[in-house]
């Protein structure tokens, strides 16, 4: 975990954003991280970096000016590569089912799939916001495959009993539970408080 000036211990992210639909999640990720003081470790795959752009109008330094640091896709020798460098958790938001394969198979082919494959091996919370419908056989034979490792299959479907108003308020309830399942504690999902 980063050690600031002040002594205190925070916690650090992994991010990782594919080419699959919903870049916002992963950006507001990002974003919601920042406010409570997480440093994030952003990897973005050839693909996610021009879905972010399609979707959210981003490109490549803007979205990495988002994270406390960015990593190449091709930087197997990064520092989230390895098991000894302490983080928290991992999210692939979104992850594609390409993504997800690889995880699935222990395909470490980019530097994404190895962090993911380190948080695995090393028992750290692994989040998987899996996008894609309907789903094949694959898709399911190998969500199934990485809730046997230890990950967290988590499509970020929407969230309607407290009455949203709007899709930011949709993306931010997901992403706060997003938060929550990392093990974060400052998240703050809303609760159901029963009819």
């Amino acid at each position: 975990m980063a050690t600031p000036a002040d002594g205190v211990r925070m916690p650090r992210l992994v991010v990782g954003i594919t080419g699959a639909s919903g870049a916002v999640y992963g950006v507001r990720l990002l974003q919601r991280a920042r406010t409570l003081g997480i440093e994030t470790h952003l990897v973005v795959t050839p693909a996610g970096v021009l879905n972010v752009h399609h979707e959210l109008g981003l490109d490549r330094a803007s979205l990495e000016a988002l994270a406390s640091h960015a990593h190449a896709p091709g930087d197997v020798g990064a520092c989230i590569a390895s098991g000894s460098f302490d983080t928290a958790a991992m999210a692939v938001a979104p992850c594609s089912m390409k993504s997800l394969a690889a995880i699935a198979h222990g395909f470490g082919d980019n530097l994404l799939t190895r962090a993911a494959d380190v948080t695995l091996k090393e028992r750290r919370r692994l989040l998987l916001m899996v996008r894609e419908t309907p789903f094949n056989l694959a898709h399911l034979r190998n969500m199934t495959a990485a809730t046997e490792m230890g990950a967290i299959v988590y499509p970020p479907l929407p969230a309607f009993y407290h009455r949203p108003a709007s899709i930011d308020e949709l993306v931010d309830d997901t992403v706060e539970r997003a938060l929550a399942l990392l093990g974060l504690d400052a998240a703050r999902p809303r609760e159901w408080q029963g009819l």
